[in-house]
C-alpha cells in the first residue's frame, strides 16, 4: 500500500502530541494510585500509558480514516486484538510509554514507539524520545533516521563488526526459561560490556546509530520490538530469531538477537546462546 514520507511524519508529530499532552506532565508527579502492576512487580502502566494511548488511538484513526491501532494497554485488557495482527492494510501498533517501570520511578529514559503495519509487513518505525524532542525514523527500503524538531536529518548506522570480546550490547534475559538463561547469563562475561536499559526504544536506538554492538530480547510483544527492528535493519543491521529465522510481528515468542552484520549474529548466537565446552 502506498504510505508517505510525509504520512510517517504525521505519525512522528502525534506521538509528540501524546508526549506532550499527557506523558510529560504526568512525569515525576505520578502518585501511588496512577501506578499498576499487570503481570508482575516489574510490569506497570500508569494513567500516563492509558491516556496517551487513547490519545494517538483516536488521533490516528482521525488521520488515517478505516486503519486498525493495536496499542499495548488495549490489549492487555483485550488479547484477541493480537489474533489479527497480519490482516490489516493499514495497521499501527502502539507502545504510548516504552520503559514505563523508569518513567514511573522517574527516570528520563523512556520513548514513545509506534510501527505502521501493512499485511503484516512493517513498512516504518518510529520512536520519540520525550526528554531529547527528536524521533528516530525508518521506512521499509529508504533507510533510517534522527530527526530533530528542527526538521534536521542525520542517517543512522550500525557500528562496525568487533570481535566477540570487544562487542558490547543490550541484553534482556528475565523473559528466559532455564536453561537458557543460566547458559546466557555464563557466556555474557565473554563481551566487553552488557547492560539493560529497561527501555527497548532507547536500546533499539543506540544499536541503530553505532553506539552499541547488539541487542538480544527473549520476549516479543509487537509494540516493543517491530519500530526497533525495522529502524535496526535500515540502518544497516543484521537481524533474527535464535533459530535464525526471520523476525515477524505476528510472532511473540523464540528470541531476537540484532546486530551489526550477518557474521556478527553467528559469532553472538554461537557464543551466548550455546553452552561453552567444558
Amino acid at each position: 500500500m502506498k504510505f508517505t514520507t510525509q504520512d510517517t511524519l504525521t505519525v512522528a508529530a502525534l506521538l509528540r502530541e501524546a508526549a506532550q499532552a499527557e506523558i510529560m506532565p504526568r512525569f515525576r508527579s505520578l502518585t501511588e494510585g496512577q501506578i499498576r502492576q499487570k503481570s508482575s512487580a516489574t510490569d506497570l502502566v500508569t494513567d500516563a500509558d492509558e491516556a496517551a494511548e487513547r490519545l494517538l488511538t483516536a488521533r490516528l484513526k482521525e488521520s488515517f480514516p478505516g486503519c486498525a491501532v493495536i496499542g499495548e494497554e488495549a490489549t492487555a485488557a483485550n488479547p484477541s486484538l493480537l489474533d489479527h495482527i497480519a490482516e490489516p492494510e493499514l495497521l499501527f501498533i502502539l507502545d504510548p510509554v516504552d520503559g514505563t517501570a523508569n518513567f514511573a520511578a522517574g527516570l528520563p529514559l523512556f520513548g514513545v514507539m509506534a510501527s505502521v503495519v501493512s499485511r503484516g509487513e512493517v513498512i516504518a518505525g518510529i520512536i520519540y524520545d520525550p526528554m531529547g524532542e527528536d524521533w528516530a525514523i525508518a521506512r521499509r527500503g529508504e533507510g533510517a533516521w534522527f530527526e530533530a524538531l528542527s526538521g534536521q536529518r542525520r542517517d543512522m548506522k550500525v557500528a562496525k563488526p568487533v570481535p566477540l570480546k570487544e562487542m558490547v550490547g543490550g541484553v534482556s534475559w528475565g523473559y528466559l526459561e532455564e536453561p537458557l538463561r543460566s547458559t546466557l547469563c555464563t557466556n555474557m562475561a565473554q563481551l566487553s560490556a552488557s547492560a539493560s536499559l529497561r527501555c527497548a526504544a532507547h536500546e533499539y536506538r543506540l544499536v541503530a546509530s553505532g553506539h552499541t554492538h547488539f541487542v538480544l530480547y527473549n520476549k516479543l510483544m509487537p509494540w516493543d520490538h517491530a519500530a526497533g527492528w525495522l529502524i535496526h535493519r535500515e540502518a544497516g543491521g543484521y537481524s533474527a530469531r535464535f533459530d535464525g529465522s526471520a523476525y515477524q510481528p505476528a510472532l511473540y515468542t523464540g528470541g531476537l538477537l540484532c546486530t551489526t552484520d550477518e557474521a556478527s549474529w553467528h559469532i553472538l548466537a554461537n557464543g551466548l546462546l550455546k553452552p561453552r565446552s567444558a
